[in-house]
């Protein structure tokens, strides 16, 4: 296997780890830690591989503190702290900063969808439950989305979080 073989075979399943994050956080709020490290064993890989890793773990510190104290404050959940902190470690060090503007960029459109289906939601009828509706899983979740976005409770930011870091991945932005 060549060096680009291996980068696009680690990032696919970086991609895929993200995309689990992002559909767990929809269903139940919170990202499974496995996740978490295979996405940071993903970058500390293919860092090591480009011999950026030095730079990639104190970016990743850095940013961590960051996420921590935003933590504290009750602005994002733990789970995120740690897929954000494992995401920097995924991205070339020198892309971090377009992965954070991408990640916010992401967050403030997903908070904007949130806040306008809330609207939405709210003048529409609830969608009467079935019995037999009542044991699919997707629908259950759909359920669930509705009465947390009615209410304007959390927002799933490890979605945000993986279109930030696809997009800084796999989007050519004047590099």
């Amino acid at each position: 296997m060549t060096d680009p073989t291996i980068h696009s075979l680690v990032q696919f399943a970086a991609a895929m780890a993200l995309l689990c994050a992002a559909a767990h956080d929809v269903a139940v709020r919170t990202v499974p830690n496995q996740v978490s490290l295979v996405v940071a064993l993903s970058g500390l890989c293919l860092n090591g591989i480009d011999g950026q890793l030095p730079e990639a773990l104190f970016r990743s510190g850095l940013v961590f503190a960051a996420a921590w104290y935003c933590w504290r404050r009750g602005w994002i959940g733990g789970g995120d702290v740690k897929l954000l902190t494992a995401c920097v470690l995924l991205v070339p060090p020198r892309s971090v900063p377009l992965l954070m503007l991408s990640t916010a960029v992401a967050g403030g459109l997903l908070a904007m969808c949130y806040l306008a289906l809330a609207r939405v939601l709210r003048r529409v009828a609830a969608v009467p439950s079935r019995p037999a509706s009542r044991r699919i899983l997707l629908w259950r979740i759909l359920r669930a989305e509705r009465r947390r976005i009615c209410r304007r409770l959390s927002l799933p930011y490890s979605c945000a979080i993986a279109a930030g870091v696809l997009l800084t991945l796999y989007v050519p932005l004047g590099q």
